[in-house]
Formats: structure tokens, C-alpha cells, sequence
């Protein structure tokens, strides 16, 4: 039996619960009123040095980013701005603005990934499975056709094949070229 080697060095972080990896002190940073400092979606959410936060988009009511401990290549997160962790304390316009952002970001992953589906969520409470249960945040994952083999199922590995600064370059390329109107028309997913 042959063996191959997966390379994924950017796990360690997560594996050794680093959190320093690449997250701006929120000394660094002007936060957002109400913001926790210790929140890395609220310094996502303030952080001018996209790349290093790797967010990929932020409009007025929300950001979106990428998660940097993937479940898929491309996994992204789509959080409002302001620090909030209950659906009831959103106002209107930032609903619509996640919502409209959400659909947005599936036509840019299946233009650019060629992805074939999306598991999209929010873990509303620690109950629930979040992470971050103070601030709310939908997790955007492409999914392709076969995406799931051994290794997830038997040995709890995720394969990336993609660095995250990589994609986070693709990515903002090709939300310049893909504006919010397309959202509203969403292509078929096959």
C-alpha cells in the first residue's frame, strides 16, 4: 500500500489554539460602538488591512470573510458589522444587506471555484454549535459532487487544496467583476 503526505501547515495554528495568527490586537484597530475586543469578527469587521483579516468584502451593514479553519476551499463567513448575537437585534437593512451579501457570495464562489452546491448556516447559540455565539455569522461552505470521501469520514481530515492568501486574492478579484445586481439572479447550480 502506497502512502501520500497532505500538506496543510496552516492548520497547526488552530490545531495548538494559537490566536495570534495574523489577528490584529484590538489595540490596532478602531472598533466599531459596542464592539467586543476580544471578537475577531468585530476586528474583522474594523480592520483596514484587509488581507491580513482576510476579509474579501465589507459593505455598510456587514462583512465577509474567509474562515481561516475551512471545512472546504472557499469557506466563508458573512457577519454584520456590528457585534450582535440574536436575529431579533437586527434591523432591517442589515437583514437584507447579509441576505443580498450571502447570495452574492455563492454566484462568486460558483463562478470562481466552479462549486456545484453550498451548505449555508448560522449556529444561533453555543447550544446550537457556535463558535461565536455573540455575534452572529453565516458560514457560506461550496460543495462539489463527491467532495466527501475517506477522509473526513474516517479520519477527521479536511483536504484544502488551496492557501487562504491565494484564494483570498482570487476572491477579491472577482467580487469587483461580479456586482451586488447579479446576486438578485441567481445562475442554476447543478
Amino acid at each position: 500500500m502506497t502512502s501520500e503526505r497532505i500538506w496543510a501547515p496552516w492548520r497547526l495554528s488552530y490545531v495548538q489554539h494559537d490566536k495570534s495568527v495574523s489577528e490584529p490586537d484590538a489595540s490596532q484597530v478602531d472598533l466599531l460602538p459596542g464592539a467586543d475586543p476580544g471578537c475577531f469578527l468585530c476586528r474583522a469587521a474594523a480592520c483596514e488591512d484587509h488581507q491580513q483579516v482576510l476579509v474579501v468584502l465589507r459593505g455598510t451593514h456587514c462583512v465577509t470573510l474567509l474562515n481561516r479553519y475551512p471545512y472546504n476551499n472557499g469557506h466563508l463567513l458573512v457577519a454584520p458589522r456590528r457585534h450582535v448575537g440574536q436575529l431579533s437585534r437586527l434591523d432591517p437593512e442589515t437583514h437584507l444587506e447579509l441576505s443580498l451579501t450571502v447570495a452574492r457570495m455563492t454566484e462568486v464562489l460558483r463562478k470562481l471555484l466552479n462549486a456545484q452546491g453550498f451548505n449555508v448556516g448560522l449556529n444561533l447559540g453555543r447550544a446550537a454549535g457556535a463558535g461565536v455565539p455573540d455575534h452572529l455569522h453565516w458560514h457560506i461552505v461550496p460543495r462539489w459532487t463527491g467532495d466527501t470521501n475517506f477522509m473526513p469520514t474516517l479520519a477527521g481530515i479536511n483536504v484544502i487544496p488551496q492557501s487562504l492568501e491565494a484564494l483570498w486574492e482570487s476572491l477579491r478579484a472577482e467580487v469587483q467583476t461580479c456586482p451586488a445586481s447579479q446576486a438578485a439572479r441567481p445562475a442554476r447550480l447543478g
